[in-house]
Protein backbone atom coordinates (compact mmCIF):
# COMPACT_ATOMS: atom_id res chain seq x y z
CA UNK A 1 0.00 0.00 0.00
CA UNK A 2 1.29 3.73 -0.59
CA UNK A 3 -0.70 4.64 1.78
CA UNK A 4 -2.80 3.95 4.72
CA UNK A 5 -5.80 6.00 5.03
CA UNK A 6 -9.88 4.53 5.14
CA UNK A 7 -9.81 4.25 1.78
CA UNK A 8 -6.57 1.93 1.03
CA UNK A 9 -7.66 -0.38 3.65
CA UNK A 10 -11.45 -0.87 2.39
CA UNK A 11 -9.96 -3.46 0.07
CA UNK A 12 -8.92 -5.98 2.85
CA UNK A 13 -12.37 -6.00 4.77
CA UNK A 14 -14.99 -9.07 3.84
CA UNK A 15 -17.21 -6.43 2.89
CA UNK A 16 -18.86 -5.82 -0.72
CA UNK A 17 -17.47 -3.85 -2.95
CA UNK A 18 -19.12 -0.51 -3.24
CA UNK A 19 -18.41 2.99 -3.54
CA UNK A 20 -18.57 4.02 -0.16
CA UNK A 21 -18.24 7.87 1.48
CA UNK A 22 -16.17 7.88 4.51
CA UNK A 23 -17.13 10.22 7.28
CA UNK A 24 -14.66 10.73 10.26
CA UNK A 25 -16.77 10.47 13.79
CA UNK A 26 -15.52 13.00 16.31
CA UNK A 27 -16.59 11.22 19.33
CA UNK A 28 -13.84 9.62 21.21
CA UNK A 29 -10.45 10.67 22.52
CA UNK A 30 -8.12 6.99 21.80
CA UNK A 31 -8.78 6.08 18.24
CA UNK A 32 -9.51 7.04 14.83
CA UNK A 33 -12.92 6.32 14.04
CA UNK A 34 -15.06 6.36 10.41
CA UNK A 35 -18.37 5.72 9.03
CA UNK A 36 -18.41 4.05 5.98
CA UNK A 37 -22.20 5.18 4.22
CA UNK A 38 -23.38 4.09 1.00
CA UNK A 39 -26.95 6.05 -0.93
CA UNK A 40 -26.65 7.94 2.43
CA UNK A 41 -27.30 4.89 5.18
CA UNK A 42 -24.78 3.74 7.39
CA UNK A 43 -22.94 0.54 6.77
CA UNK A 44 -20.15 -0.47 8.92
CA UNK A 45 -17.62 1.32 11.56
CA UNK A 46 -13.84 0.89 10.43
CA UNK A 47 -11.59 2.09 13.07
CA UNK A 48 -7.97 2.74 13.03
CA UNK A 49 -6.85 1.29 16.77
CA UNK A 50 -4.17 3.52 18.95
CA UNK A 51 -1.18 1.09 19.63
CA UNK A 52 0.17 3.67 21.54
CA UNK A 53 -1.88 3.08 24.46
CA UNK A 54 -3.40 -0.32 23.35
CA UNK A 55 0.02 -1.95 22.72
CA UNK A 56 -1.63 -5.77 22.30
CA UNK A 57 -4.33 -5.58 19.89
CA UNK A 58 -4.55 -9.54 19.86
CA UNK A 59 -4.80 -9.96 23.36
CA UNK A 60 -7.70 -6.54 22.90
CA UNK A 61 -9.42 -8.69 20.25
CA UNK A 62 -9.81 -11.68 21.87
CA UNK A 63 -11.34 -9.96 24.91
CA UNK A 64 -13.72 -8.28 22.01
CA UNK A 65 -14.76 -12.02 21.01
CA UNK A 66 -15.42 -13.22 24.45
CA UNK A 67 -17.61 -11.08 25.17
CA UNK A 68 -19.66 -11.41 22.12
CA UNK A 69 -20.27 -14.91 22.83
CA UNK A 70 -22.12 -13.36 26.22
CA UNK A 71 -23.91 -10.49 24.71
CA UNK A 72 -26.81 -12.44 23.28
CA UNK A 73 -30.21 -11.69 24.69
CA UNK A 74 -33.34 -10.36 22.98
CA UNK A 75 -32.86 -7.13 24.65
CA UNK A 76 -29.17 -6.51 23.74
CA UNK A 77 -28.39 -5.80 20.02
CA UNK A 78 -25.07 -7.09 19.29
CA UNK A 79 -22.53 -5.62 17.02
CA UNK A 80 -20.85 -7.95 14.70
CA UNK A 81 -16.74 -7.94 14.10
CA UNK A 82 -16.16 -8.27 10.09
CA UNK A 83 -13.19 -10.00 9.65
CA UNK A 84 -10.72 -9.35 6.75
CA UNK A 85 -10.45 -11.62 3.92
CA UNK A 86 -7.49 -13.91 5.32
CA UNK A 87 -10.51 -14.14 8.01
CA UNK A 88 -8.02 -12.43 10.31
CA UNK A 89 -10.46 -10.41 13.21
CA UNK A 90 -8.09 -6.89 12.14
CA UNK A 91 -5.84 -5.64 9.64
CA UNK A 92 -2.54 -5.08 10.73
CA UNK A 93 -0.25 -3.25 8.51
CA UNK A 94 2.77 -3.01 10.41
CA UNK A 95 2.92 -2.80 14.05
CA UNK A 96 1.70 0.53 14.70
CA UNK A 97 -0.81 0.58 11.88
CA UNK A 98 -3.55 -1.59 12.65
CA UNK A 99 -7.41 -1.58 11.06
CA UNK A 100 -10.77 -3.26 12.72
CA UNK A 101 -14.39 -3.06 11.20
CA UNK A 102 -17.90 -3.52 13.07
CA UNK A 103 -21.40 -3.69 11.70
CA UNK A 104 -23.15 -0.36 11.98
CA UNK A 105 -26.26 -0.47 14.04
CA UNK A 106 -29.01 0.26 11.70
CA UNK A 107 -30.76 3.51 13.04
CA UNK A 108 -28.53 4.10 16.36
CA UNK A 109 -27.68 7.43 17.82
CA UNK A 110 -25.21 8.42 20.67
CA UNK A 111 -25.77 11.22 22.75
CA UNK A 112 -22.44 13.07 24.52
CA UNK A 113 -24.65 14.78 26.94
CA UNK A 114 -28.39 14.96 27.93
CA UNK A 115 -31.59 16.53 29.43
CA UNK A 116 -33.89 13.54 28.83
CA UNK A 117 -34.93 11.19 31.87
CA UNK A 118 -36.12 8.72 29.70
CA UNK A 119 -32.28 8.38 27.92
CA UNK A 120 -30.98 8.36 31.65
CA UNK A 121 -33.30 5.25 32.26
CA UNK A 122 -32.14 3.82 29.49
CA UNK A 123 -28.39 4.19 30.18
CA UNK A 124 -29.09 2.63 33.34
CA UNK A 125 -31.25 -0.65 31.95
CA UNK A 126 -28.54 -1.19 29.17
CA UNK A 127 -25.69 -1.11 31.85
CA UNK A 128 -27.60 -3.70 34.11
CA UNK A 129 -28.16 -5.78 31.15
CA UNK A 130 -24.42 -5.32 30.01
CA UNK A 131 -23.24 -7.06 33.52
CA UNK A 132 -26.27 -9.45 33.73
CA UNK A 133 -24.99 -10.93 30.22
CA UNK A 134 -21.03 -11.09 31.24
CA UNK A 135 -21.61 -12.13 34.71
CA UNK A 136 -21.93 -15.74 32.90
CA UNK A 137 -18.36 -15.19 31.17
CA UNK A 138 -15.68 -16.88 33.27
CA UNK A 139 -13.05 -14.23 34.54
CA UNK A 140 -9.86 -15.36 33.46
CA UNK A 141 -10.98 -15.39 30.13
CA UNK A 142 -10.05 -11.91 29.84
CA UNK A 143 -7.11 -9.74 30.26
CA UNK A 144 -5.77 -6.29 31.42
CA UNK A 145 -5.27 -4.69 27.76
CA UNK A 146 -4.10 -1.18 29.80
CA UNK A 147 -2.88 -2.90 33.17
CA UNK A 148 -3.72 -0.40 35.94
CA UNK A 149 -6.14 1.70 34.53
CA UNK A 150 -8.61 1.95 37.48
CA UNK A 151 -5.94 1.35 39.87
CA UNK A 152 -5.85 4.76 41.47
CA UNK A 153 -2.49 4.47 43.51
CA UNK A 154 -0.73 4.17 39.62
CA UNK A 155 -2.30 7.18 38.30
CA UNK A 156 -0.88 9.02 41.65
CA UNK A 157 2.33 7.64 40.97
CA UNK A 158 1.86 8.64 37.58
CA UNK A 159 0.94 12.24 38.51
CA UNK A 160 3.68 12.52 40.99
CA UNK A 161 6.13 11.89 38.39
CA UNK A 162 4.32 13.97 35.80
CA UNK A 163 4.77 17.10 38.40
CA UNK A 164 8.07 16.47 38.76
CA UNK A 165 9.56 16.85 35.35
CA UNK A 166 6.87 19.13 34.32
CA UNK A 167 7.80 22.83 33.03
CA UNK A 168 7.89 25.16 35.19
CA UNK A 169 4.87 27.19 32.73
CA UNK A 170 2.86 23.84 33.01
CA UNK A 171 3.31 23.83 36.53
CA UNK A 172 1.80 27.55 37.06
CA UNK A 173 -1.16 27.32 34.83
CA UNK A 174 -2.16 24.35 36.65
CA UNK A 175 -1.47 24.91 40.35
CA UNK A 176 -5.19 25.07 41.33
CA UNK A 177 -5.96 21.78 39.58
CA UNK A 178 -2.55 20.00 41.70
CA UNK A 179 -3.48 21.16 44.84
CA UNK A 180 -7.05 19.88 44.29
CA UNK A 181 -5.25 16.24 43.04
CA UNK A 182 -3.44 16.12 46.00
CA UNK A 183 -6.19 17.64 48.43
CA UNK A 184 -8.60 14.94 47.03
CA UNK A 185 -5.43 12.00 47.28
CA UNK A 186 -5.58 12.22 50.32
CA UNK A 187 -9.20 12.25 50.71
CA UNK A 188 -9.60 8.83 49.16
CA UNK A 189 -6.65 7.23 51.15
CA UNK A 190 -8.93 4.88 52.56
CA UNK A 191 -10.46 3.92 49.60
CA UNK A 192 -10.17 -0.31 49.62
CA UNK A 193 -12.80 -2.31 47.26
CA UNK A 194 -11.30 -5.53 48.35
CA UNK A 195 -14.58 -6.86 49.75
CA UNK A 196 -16.09 -6.29 46.64
CA UNK A 197 -16.70 -8.97 43.71
CA UNK A 198 -14.27 -8.55 40.00
CA UNK A 199 -16.42 -8.39 37.50
CA UNK A 200 -15.73 -8.35 33.82
CA UNK A 201 -16.65 -4.56 33.33
CA UNK A 202 -16.49 -1.87 30.34
CA UNK A 203 -14.79 0.42 32.17
CA UNK A 204 -15.68 3.33 29.99
CA UNK A 205 -19.41 3.55 30.34
CA UNK A 206 -19.21 7.07 29.45
CA UNK A 207 -22.61 7.70 27.67
CA UNK A 208 -21.76 8.00 24.06
CA UNK A 209 -20.34 4.72 24.89
CA UNK A 210 -24.23 3.34 24.50
CA UNK A 211 -25.99 3.24 21.16
CA UNK A 212 -29.76 3.96 21.37
CA UNK A 213 -32.33 3.85 18.58
CA UNK A 214 -33.10 7.21 17.00
CA UNK A 215 -37.25 6.80 16.90
CA UNK A 216 -38.15 5.92 20.39
CA UNK A 217 -35.02 6.10 22.21
CA UNK A 218 -34.71 2.95 23.35
CA UNK A 219 -30.96 1.86 24.37
CA UNK A 220 -30.05 -1.04 22.29
CA UNK A 221 -26.14 -2.30 23.39
CA UNK A 222 -22.26 -0.48 24.57
CA UNK A 223 -20.45 0.17 22.34
CA UNK A 224 -16.13 0.09 22.32
CA UNK A 225 -14.75 -2.67 24.33
CA UNK A 226 -11.38 -1.84 24.00
CA UNK A 227 -11.00 -0.96 27.81
CA UNK A 228 -13.26 -4.17 28.86
CA UNK A 229 -11.44 -5.59 32.12
CA UNK A 230 -11.78 -7.24 35.16
CA UNK A 231 -12.66 -4.45 37.65
CA UNK A 232 -15.42 -3.06 40.27
CA UNK A 233 -18.73 -2.60 39.04
CA UNK A 234 -18.47 1.18 40.77
CA UNK A 235 -16.24 1.73 37.94
CA UNK A 236 -19.09 1.79 35.34
CA UNK A 237 -21.62 3.48 37.38
CA UNK A 238 -19.82 6.27 38.66
CA UNK A 239 -18.50 6.53 34.33
CA UNK A 240 -22.06 6.44 33.50
CA UNK A 241 -23.51 8.84 36.19
CA UNK A 242 -20.56 11.77 35.65
CA UNK A 243 -21.60 11.87 31.97
CA UNK A 244 -25.27 11.36 32.63
CA UNK A 245 -26.48 14.03 35.66
CA UNK A 246 -23.53 16.14 34.07
CA UNK A 247 -25.26 18.15 31.06
CA UNK A 248 -22.44 20.18 29.65
CA UNK A 249 -19.34 18.52 27.68
CA UNK A 250 -16.34 17.06 29.35
CA UNK A 251 -14.15 20.14 28.78
CA UNK A 252 -16.52 22.63 29.11
CA UNK A 253 -14.29 25.90 30.49
CA UNK A 254 -16.76 27.39 31.93
CA UNK A 255 -16.89 25.42 35.43
CA UNK A 256 -20.20 27.27 36.71
CA UNK A 257 -22.15 25.43 34.14
CA UNK A 258 -21.06 22.22 35.94
CA UNK A 259 -23.84 20.40 37.26
CA UNK A 260 -25.58 17.59 39.21
CA UNK A 261 -29.54 16.56 37.79
CA UNK A 262 -31.05 15.03 40.41
CA UNK A 263 -33.77 14.13 38.39
CA UNK A 264 -31.27 12.22 35.34
CA UNK A 265 -29.67 10.35 38.73
CA UNK A 266 -32.83 9.09 40.04
CA UNK A 267 -33.98 8.13 36.27
CA UNK A 268 -30.43 6.16 35.69
CA UNK A 269 -31.35 4.48 38.95
CA UNK A 270 -34.68 3.52 38.01
CA UNK A 271 -33.41 2.23 34.87
CA UNK A 272 -29.90 0.44 36.43
CA UNK A 273 -32.84 -1.38 39.27
CA UNK A 274 -34.54 -3.14 36.26
CA UNK A 275 -31.59 -5.31 35.32
CA UNK A 276 -29.43 -5.38 38.72
CA UNK A 277 -29.95 -8.74 40.14
CA UNK A 278 -26.09 -9.46 39.94
CA UNK A 279 -24.96 -6.64 42.44
CA UNK A 280 -24.04 -7.98 45.97
CA UNK A 281 -25.51 -5.56 49.01
CA UNK A 282 -21.82 -4.48 49.71
CA UNK A 283 -21.83 -3.49 45.65
CA UNK A 284 -24.73 -1.50 45.78
CA UNK A 285 -23.68 0.53 49.57
CA UNK A 286 -20.31 1.63 47.37
CA UNK A 287 -22.00 3.22 44.56
CA UNK A 288 -21.97 6.47 45.49
CA UNK A 289 -18.40 6.52 45.82
CA UNK A 290 -18.17 5.42 42.37
CA UNK A 291 -19.32 8.89 41.46
CA UNK A 292 -16.79 10.69 43.30
CA UNK A 293 -13.73 8.37 42.25
CA UNK A 294 -14.24 8.03 38.96
CA UNK A 295 -14.57 11.43 37.72
CA UNK A 296 -11.13 12.33 40.01
CA UNK A 297 -9.46 9.12 38.39
CA UNK A 298 -10.03 11.10 34.74
CA UNK A 299 -9.58 14.42 35.80
CA UNK A 300 -5.75 13.04 37.36
CA UNK A 301 -5.21 11.35 33.95
CA UNK A 302 -6.36 14.25 32.14
CA UNK A 303 -3.63 16.39 34.62
CA UNK A 304 -1.16 14.04 34.32
CA UNK A 305 -1.08 13.75 30.26
CA UNK A 306 -1.01 18.32 29.75
CA UNK A 307 1.72 17.83 32.68
CA UNK A 308 3.66 15.00 30.57
CA UNK A 309 2.89 17.00 27.25
CA UNK A 310 -0.44 15.41 26.18
CA UNK A 311 1.00 12.12 24.86
CA UNK A 312 -1.95 10.24 25.29
CA UNK A 313 -5.40 12.03 24.68
CA UNK A 314 -6.62 13.44 21.53
CA UNK A 315 -6.34 17.55 21.78
CA UNK A 316 -7.37 20.14 19.27
CA UNK A 317 -5.67 22.76 21.45
CA UNK A 318 -2.70 22.76 23.94
CA UNK A 319 -4.76 23.45 27.17
CA UNK A 320 -7.39 21.22 26.49
CA UNK A 321 -6.29 18.54 28.78
CA UNK A 322 -5.80 20.88 31.80
CA UNK A 323 -9.64 22.04 30.74
CA UNK A 324 -10.78 18.35 31.21
CA UNK A 325 -9.11 18.16 34.15
CA UNK A 326 -10.28 21.44 35.76
CA UNK A 327 -14.10 20.55 34.68
CA UNK A 328 -13.84 16.97 36.05
CA UNK A 329 -12.48 17.91 39.36
CA UNK A 330 -15.51 20.43 38.97
CA UNK A 331 -17.66 17.50 39.03
CA UNK A 332 -15.75 15.76 41.70
CA UNK A 333 -16.66 18.10 43.99
CA UNK A 334 -20.17 18.28 43.11
CA UNK A 335 -19.80 14.30 43.73
CA UNK A 336 -18.78 14.98 47.00
CA UNK A 337 -21.86 17.56 47.79
CA UNK A 338 -24.49 14.86 46.54
CA UNK A 339 -22.99 11.82 48.76
CA UNK A 340 -25.56 11.60 51.05
CA UNK A 341 -28.31 12.23 48.92
CA UNK A 342 -27.09 9.56 46.49
CA UNK A 343 -26.64 6.75 48.74
CA UNK A 344 -30.57 8.05 50.37
CA UNK A 345 -31.33 7.55 46.62
CA UNK A 346 -29.88 4.27 46.05
CA UNK A 347 -31.14 3.02 49.36
CA UNK A 348 -34.92 3.27 48.76
CA UNK A 349 -34.09 1.85 45.12
CA UNK A 350 -32.44 -1.21 46.30
CA UNK A 351 -33.06 -2.36 49.72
Amino acid sequence: MDSYGPNAVLPYFSIERKEYKIQPISQGYINDTFALLQDGASYYILQRLNTQVFSNIDLLMQNIHHAHLYLKDKNYHQISLIRTIDNKPYLKINKSDCWRMFTMVPGSIAFDTTQDEGIALEAGKIIGKFHSLLQEAPLDIFQDTIPGFHDLSFRAQQFEEASKSATPDKLKDAEKAILFAKMTLDELAFYDPGNLPLRICHNDTKLNNILFDKNDKRALCLIDLDTLMKGYFLFDFGDAVRTIVNTVDEDEKDLSKITFNKGLFEAFIDGLSMNSGFLTKAEIQYLPFGVKLMPFLHGIRALTDYLQGNIYYKVTYETQNLDRCLSLFAFTKKATEHMDYMQEVITKKFF
